[in-house]
């Protein structure tokens, strides 16, 4: 029962982090990933659809992103919702692609970027402390339930203390690897 407790806790610690990697996956770097526009919701015959659902996103350059909408009807409504995005990417339209040009980062920008970065790592940090004092409540209370002995509680505590440390380690680092590839001309 414990070592399920325990099991349930990394799985959900593993979740946080590597949601981390999934939301560092959206911040633009400088170089073109589908990514960045994937999760863009567009108005398709009355319902907010991401992009990846109408078109086919590709990256032929370092500095290219090319979308093609599988229906040329909705060339206009995915133009818009890449606008509305506020991205800070200008949609340039052939009738039959949409071309996103992703210029270099100012120093300024990196910056910015950098900053959010590390706000993310903080709030992921906070998700995975919050994660630990919840199974430790779980484990209090068996205790008082008198499923567990204070021997094992304690152990497990120990352990739990371990796992939350190394998926600590585990986001920081992500976010550290992240601000290098953002800090990188």
């Amino acid at each position: 029962m414990v070592s399920e407790v325990l099991m349930n806790a990394t799985a959900d610690m593993q979740k946080c982090v590597d949601g981390l990697s999934h939301e560092f996956a959206a911040i633009r770097t400088g170089r073109a990933s589908p990514a960045l526009v994937e999760g863009v919701l567009v108005e398709y015959h009355g319902a907010n659809l991401p992009i990846r659902q109408l078109a086919n996103i590709a990256v032929p350059e370092a500095a290219l992103i090319t979308i093609q909408p599988w229906d040329r009807s909705c060339l206009r409504a995915v133009e818009k919702a890449l606008l509305k995005a506020n991205l800070g990417l200008n949609p340039s339209n052939d009738g039959s692609l949409i071309r996103l040009m992703i210029p270099p980062l100012s120093e300024e920008r990196r910056g910015e970027l950098a900053r959010l970065v590390g706000k993310r790592v903080e709030e992921r940090k906070v998700a995975l402390r919050n994660i630990r004092r919840d199974y430790v409540s779980k484990l209090k209370q068996m205790e008082k339930d008198k499923a567990i002995s204070q021997d094992e509680m304690e152990a497990t505590l120990k352990k739990m203390d371990d796992v939350t440390d190394a998926f600590i380690v585990k986001a920081a680092e992500t976010g550290l690897a992240k601000e290098k590839e953002i800090k990188e001309l």
